[in-house]
């Protein structure tokens, strides 16, 4: 037997062929009620918004609503797909030239409302995207993403404690 072909019985079937779950996503929400325009932030691995979106979808309290659409900066994610799979229905992905898109996702969840997220690029490093993801979840941060990332970044605020409010 040469080294490409697998033992008798071990062959893979067709529904474990071309299946990858993506692990947990590092999310951080804000507690109960925010008073910004942030809920929280999204650190997604990779920028395939196909293979890490229903993995965030996934790992959302259901008691918050059903997502129905996601709307994304659409220079941050040229590649999106139209839809994606959550855990039993559809899910419309929107491209957004909006500016205040930008770095951020919004979750509509039907009646419920909207959830919006700073997205901390895939390749922030660690230490950055804590202190980012912190901040996008303080209940009383008053800056847009694009602003949170742009301060953090920037060292904004580390001495301080983190001044969000501003």
């Amino acid at each position: 037997m040469d080294s490409l072909t697998p033992p008798a019985g071990d062959s893979p079937t067709d529904d474990d062929a071309h299946t990858y779950t993506m692990p947990l996503s590092r999310l951080s929400l804000t507690p109960e009620a925010s008073h910004g325009p942030l809920d929280g932030a999204w650190w997604p691995r990779c920028d395939a918004l196909a293979l890490e979106l229903p993995a965030l979808l996934g790992s959302l309290d259901p008691g918050h609503g059903t997502v129905t659409r996601v709307t994304v900066g659409a220079a941050d994610w040229p590649d999106a797909p139209q839809t994606v799979s959550a855990p039993e229905h559809m899910v419309e992905v929107v491209l957004s030239d909006d500016a205040d898109e930008a770095h951020a996702i919004t979750l509509e969840c039907g009646t419920v409302g909207c959830w919006e997220l700073l997205v901390v690029p895939p390749d922030e490093p660690a230490g950055t995207a804590g202190r980012l993801m912190t901040a996008a979840a303080d209940p009383w941060n008053t800056l847009s993403a694009g602003r949170v990332l742009a301060r953090v970044e920037g060292g904004v605020g580390e001495e301080s404690g983190g001044e969000w409010n501003g």
